[in-house]
């Protein structure tokens, strides 16, 4: 008696890989979409609010007022800089850090470090730690 070999699975339709792989990519949509748990003790900082800035402003305005332009700012400047302060909750400076740094005048970089150092305590922020940029 002959036997005949087992049939083999008729092939599967390109409409069942094609559900089967947008399944996977929404399911890896919604895997990514997570929000993200700080790990317990980490430090959070935010970006500071406009209003805590405009109020950092005004604390370094009144204390260097003679040293600090108003309005439209001249042609040509000496050093640009744009710096980010780290402030705690209570205003006080946590670290300093540059996100554009005049390396062709590091005595401009001293100096600017020196005169956001002297003006803390900041006024407070209100909700912790918080990062402060200025230019």
């Amino acid at each position: 008696m002959m036997t005949t070999p087992p049939l083999a699975p008729p092939p599967r339709s390109r409409r069942h890989w094609l559900l089967g792989g947008l399944g996977c990519v929404a399911a890896a949509a919604l895997t990514a979409c997570g929000i993200p748990m700080p790990l317990p003790g980490a430090r959070t900082e935010q970006r500071a609010s406009t209003a805590y800035e405009q109020k950092a402003a005004r604390h370094l305005y009144q204390r260097y007022a003679a040293r600090i332009y108003r309005g439209q700012l001249p042609a040509m400047l000496y050093a640009v800089a744009v710096l980010e302060t780290h402030v705690s909750g209570n205003g006080q400076i946590r670290r300093l850090s540059w996100m554009r740094q005049p390396s062709h005048a590091p005595e401009v970089v001293r100096e600017i470090e020196r005169m956001v150092r002297a003006a803390a305590p900041f006024p407070p922020t209100g909700v912790g730690n918080l990062i402060y940029t200025d230019t």
